[in-house]
C-alpha cells in the first residue's frame, strides 16, 4: 500500500527541480549575449580610435608656380644670357613642373662658353596612409641629394648646406668630363636641393668652356646656383600665399622660408 505513495513523491520532487535548471540556463544565455555586445562595442571604439590616429595635417602648399617664371629676367640674363626657356613634360603641373634654359656665348676661334640651367618643382599632398606632405617631401629631398652625389662620372664631389633657403637646402658640386668633337671638355655642375614645407625645389646649373676656352669658375657657378635656388624658393612661397591648407585658407610658410623671402625682398629694396 505504501510503495505507490513513495513513487509519487519522487516524481513530484524531480518535476520541481526542472524549472530551477531552466532558470540557471536562462541566466547563462543572457550573460553570453551581454558579453558579445561588449566585445562589439570595444571593437567599434578601437576602430574609431584608429581612424582618428590616421589623421594628418593638411599640406601647406596646394599648387606650384609656373616653372618657367620662377626666375627674374635679370637672373636669367646673368646665368644664361639669351637663353630660351623649355618647359618639361608633366601630367599635372600643380604637383610636378620643370623648366630649362641653355646658352652658348660663341667667340669663334677664341672659344665659347656654354651654360645650362634647370629648375624642378615637386609638391606632395598629405595622405592618411603615406603621411603628411612635409614628411613625404623630406624623403624626396634626401633622395635628390643622394642621386646627385651618385651621378655617373662625377669627380671632385663636394656637398655643403645652404642657409636661408627654405626649411633646408644642400648644394652638391662636381666635375664631369666629356668629348666635344675632338676636345676633352670639363663641365662644372652645381645642384642645389631645397625644401619648403611640402615642396622640393631642385636647381641644376652647369657650365663649360668649349673650343679651347677655359672652364668657368666653380666659385662663380656656386654663387649663381645659390642665388637661383633662393629665388625659386621665394617664388614658391609667394605663389602659395593665401592658398595654404589651414582652415582659413591662408598659407603658413615655415620660419626659415619666411626669412628667405624677407631676405630677397630686402635685397630688391636695396
Amino acid at each position: 500500500m505504501h510503495r505507490p505513495t513513495k513513487r509519487l513523491t519522487r516524481t513530484l520532487v524531480c518535476a520541481a527541480a526542472v524549472p530551477a535548471v531552466l532558470v540557471v540556463a536562462g541566466c547563462s544565455s543572457g550573460s553570453g549575449s551581454d558579453s558579445a555586445k561588449d566585445d562589439s562595442q570595444a571593437k567599434a571604439s578601437a576602430s574609431t580610435s584608429g581612424a582618428k590616429a590616421k589623421k594628418v595635417a593638411p599640406a601647406t602648399y596646394k599648387e606650384l608656380p609656373q616653372a618657367c617664371s620662377v626666375f627674374s629676367k635679370n637672373t636669367l640674363g646673368d646665368l644664361v644670357p639669351k637663353g630660351e626657356s623649355k618647359a618639361g613634360a608633366s601630367d599635372d603641373e600643380s604637383t610636378r613642373a620643370s623648366c630649362s634654359w641653355s646658352s652658348l656665348d660663341n667667340n669663334g676661334v677664341k672659344g665659347s662658353q656654354f651654360r645650362w640651367l634647370n629648375v624642378s618643382l615637386v609638391r606632395f599632398d598629405s595622405d592618411v596612409n603615406r603621411g603628411s606632405g612635409d614628411k613625404l617631401a623630406e624623403g624626396y629631398y634626401a633622395k635628390q641629394i643622394k642621386d646627385a652625389k651618385a651621378t655617373e662620372g662625377a669627380k671632385n664631389i663636394d656637398s655643403t648646406s645652404v642657409s636661408k633657403t627654405g626649411d633646408e637646402a644642400t648644394q652638391i658640386s662636381y666635375d664631369r668630363k666629356y668629348k666635344d668633337k675632338k676636345d676633352d671638355v670639363t663641365s662644372k655642375q652645381q645642384t642645389v636641393v631645397s625644401r619648403v614645407d611640402n615642396v622640393v625645389v631642385t636647381v641644376d646649373y652647369n657650365g663649360s668652356g668649349l673650343a679651347g676656352d677655359d672652364a668657368p669658375s666653380t666659385a662663380t657657378l656656386s654663387k649663381d646656383a645659390q642665388k637661383a635656388a633662393k629665388e625659386a624658393v621665394a617664388k614658391v612661397i609667394e605663389s602659395g600665399s593665401g592658398k595654404g591648407g589651414d582652415s582659413s585658407g591662408s598659407a603658413k610658410p615655415s620660419a626659415s622660408a619666411s626669412e628667405s623671402k624677407k631676405s630677397e625682398d630686402s635685397k630688391k629694396g636695396a
